[in-house]
């Protein structure tokens, strides 16, 4: 399992990664942030990213902060680190 923290950025164009920094990966999420739907969308979205189901992407901590912490699960760290470092180089 790893963690990973999320800085998120709601009501964006479209989803997208816009990289790291300081240790903290910032995406953009078109949703909303009411009820919940921003945090499903991400997390949704992780797990499209990452080519994993969304039943192994779990939100742990910042429900309703833009900092969030998410835990990955099958995922070492090196590997969700280079799934977007790679993704944000394109």
């Amino acid at each position: 399992m790893t963690l990973l923290t999320v800085k998120v950025i709601p009501n964006a164009p479209k989803n997208q990664i816009d990289g790291w920094q300081e240790g903290v990966l910032r995406v953009r999420i078109a949703s909303v942030p009411e009820k919940g739907k921003a945090n499903e969308e991400l997390r949704e979205f992780l797990a499209d990213t990452l080519k994993i189901s969304k039943s192994r992407v779990k939100l742990v901590f910042g429900q309703t902060s833009r900092i969030k912490r998410f835990e990955i699960e099958g995922l070492s760290e090196e590997e969700v680190i280079l799934a977007f470092s790679a993704l944000k180089r394109k």
